[in-house]
């Protein structure tokens, strides 16, 4: 509010609305609105909700129009000598000096309490936003950590799928060489020749081997000898003292 605005406030410091109508002036230069100020001065001993000032004479308070009929206005001074009309505007306009000047410290007050507050939630922000800063950090070496390890993890994968195709070729390889070994045992056991086993297709071409059908009594019917000599040229030692007996 400034010199020239023409609305006054109510000094109650919880109502602080703007008086267009009717208000309480006390002598302490305070201003009420109409409602606070038949609150507050209708009891003894009076005292002035702003300062605190004890208001005992009986004009100390007085409800008064701010907006005056143009009739009050041309009476209300009549027939009092210039100094005294001089004296009364003269207080009046440091009543209205006074309000301005209260008014104007209330917002610098009002003013310096926000910047504080909002040098507090300054502060606030620049901690959370560190904090947040920090956490970003922490995830984004947690999220390099799990990619380095998600890279070894593919790279170990590679390996080991490597290792068991290889260990699979050789699965199949011992798998053949068991079932050509099978074969032979079968055919040495069943006393036929192996070129009894092969056949020729007639429509490729291709040999083709065809396992015969196993006899369970054929290895019982073999002799004691028999099996006996089949063992002994399937093992290392007989084949090495062939060697021998060579040499």
């Amino acid at each position: 509010m400034s010199l020239c605005d023409d609305t006054l406030l109510c000094n109650f410091a919880k109502c602080r609305v703007k008086l267009t109508t009717f208000a309480w002036v006390t002598a302490c230069s305070h201003v009420f609105c109409d409602q606070h100020g038949s609150r507050e001065f209708n009891h003894a001993p009076t005292i002035c909700p702003a300062c605190s000032s004890t208001l005992s004479k009986k004009v100390d308070i007085l409800r008064t129009e701010l907006s005056p009929s143009e009739h009050y206005k041309a009476m209300v001074l009549c027939g009092l000598r210039p100094d005294i009309v001089l004296d009364i505007t003269s207080r009046a306009l440091a009543f209205w000096n006074y309000q301005v000047n209260q008014e104007r410290m209330y917002q610098e007050y009002s003013a310096t309490r926000i910047e504080k507050q909002l040098l507090q939630m300054e502060n606030v922000l620049t901690q959370q936003n560190q904090t947040r800063q920090l956490e970003l950090s922490a995830m984004k070496a947690e999220i390099a950590y799990l990619k380095k390890m998600l890279e070894d993890y593919k790279r170990k994968n590679i390996d080991v799928s490597e290792r068991l195709m290889e260990k699979s070729r050789q699965y199949q390889k011992l798998q053949g060489m068991y079932e050509q070994l099978r074969m032979r045992t079968m055919v040495l056991g069943s006393g036929q020749s192996p070129h009894q086993l092969t056949y020729h297709s007639v429509n490729t071409g291709v040999a083709s081997h065809q396992t015969p059908e196993r006899n369970p009594h054929s290895l019982p019917c073999l002799d004691s000898d028999r099996r006996r000599n089949f063992f002994q040229l399937c093992s290392p030692v007989h084949n090495k003292d062939r060697a021998v007996m060579k040499n």
